[in-house]
């Protein structure tokens, strides 16, 4: 019975020590549970999460710039275009018709009458002393009465210094001095996706708007209407009727192109808006100012056609980027430094020739009087031809 007893009280005592040992040992546990969480939370020492939780940033919340400033400082600088002249219209519905032309000639037997035609569209102050940018289009004709109505309301007379139909531009004057000046952007550093403002005057009422989007793409051509010497800046930002000859600028407030046109299908905005790049329209706009006209070279003597898939085979080019002479003159300057009928045009000064718009801006922006290195291909065969630059015959002036 001894030994029962004495079996019994070592078992309950067993079992107190454990149960004893187990307290001490959880309460151990929490407490450095407790402690390596307060050490945590003050020690610099402590390694990173694997997977940190997201700054609460307007970046990563999706937030836009701020682009108020630079809309701010850009808006007083695009003015309100205005203009009209007075057109005569034949009284005759049949002037178009070309059989009833081929009895009467371009001389309506039913008289003409007289009706005064407006324009309206936007413009861009790039001298603190008058001068104003804008499309030809705006203009709408050498005998145009053109006046520029500024932000704040002041409405001027405008001299047409002059205009360049090929890149769709017009400098204008006014008499006025300490305006609001768009510092001029580098468009060729434009990148797709870039944030750009479109500021102008849409359908002639609502002044000074400004619309948001992104750089669709850079050098694009139009195909069949402006584009021979123009590399087209696209944007999604909303452009409108009234929106042309407005400023195109990026985030930092900059003139980067011109709005110039629009492709729609129904007249109105469709997401793809297209301005002259900022490079091209100050250039134009000092050739004009300090020449009259825009100055562009010219290779006489040959007459280009685009290079298509069907005619590289033909030729058995490497492929269809280029331009083929398809006529050459063999009094030309051209024939006499080694070009000749036939021959592809690769590359102009190194620069690759893509296709016969391309060459036409690289040719039209080289030095005149100056030579040019044309690459060609001919018979499997590629070769250079240093070829001199003339002036080409340019938009003159239409000062009033």
């Amino acid at each position: 019975m001894f030994s029962t007893i004495r079996r019994i009280t070592l078992v309950v005592v067993f079992v107190l020590a454990g149960f004893v040992a187990g307290l001490v040992l959880t309460g151990r546990m929490r407490t450095a549970e407790e402690a390596g969480a307060s050490v945590g939370e003050t020690s610099q020492n402590r390694p990173a999460p694997t997977q940190p939780a997201p700054a609460r940033t307007a970046a990563s919340l999706g937030g836009l710039p701020d682009l108020t400033q630079a809309a701010e400082a850009a808006i007083p600088s695009v003015p309100n275009i205005s203009s009209q002249q007075v057109v005569r219209t034949p009284n005759s519905p049949f002037m178009n018709d070309p059989f009833f032309r081929e009895f009467f000639g371009n001389q309506s037997p039913f008289g003409y009458r007289e009706r005064l035609q407006q324009s309206l569209g936007s413009g861009v102050v790039v001298s603190a002393d008058g001068y104003v940018l804008t499309n030809n289009h705006v203009i709408g004709g050498e005998r145009a009465e053109v006046s520029v109505t500024l932000s704040d309301k002041r409405e001027f007379r405008a001299k047409i210094v002059g205009t360049d139909e090929a890149t769709d531009l017009a400098v204008l004057k006014i008499d006025a001095r300490n305006l609001p000046v768009l510092p001029w952007g580098d468009s060729s550093k434009l990148k797709v996706a870039e944030w750009v403002l479109a500021i102008g005057n849409p359908f002639g009422v609502l002044s000074q708007t400004v619309t948001l989007g992104i750089v669709s793409a850079t050098g694009r051509s139009l195909e069949g209407q402006l584009g021979a010497y123009v590399d087209f800046v696209q944007t999604d930002a909303a452009i409108n009727q009234g929106n042309s000859g407005g400023a195109l600028i990026n985030a930092r407030g900059e003139l980067v192109g011109i709005n110039t046109a629009i492709f729609s299908q129904s007249g109105g905005y469709q997401g793809v808006g297209f301005a002259v790049p900022s490079n091209l329209a100050k250039h134009v706009m000092q050739e004009i100012i300090n020449y009259g006209a825009v100055r562009r070279g010219t290779i006489t003597g040959i007459d280009l056609y685009p290079l298509t898939e069907r005619l590289a085979q033909r030729f058995r080019a490497p492929s269809a980027s280029g331009v083929i002479v398809s006529a050459i003159s063999q009094e030309s300057d051209a024939y006499a430094a080694g070009v000749r009928q036939y021959d592809i045009v690769t590359t102009f000064n190194g620069a690759p020739v893509t296709d016969a718009s391309r060459f036409m801006r690289l040719l039209s922006e080289a030095p005149i009087g100056g030579t040019c290195t044309l690459g060609l291909y001919r018979d499997g065969r590629t070769l250079t031809a240093r070829v001199p630059i003339v002036q080409s015959g340019g938009t003159r002036a239409r000062g009033r």
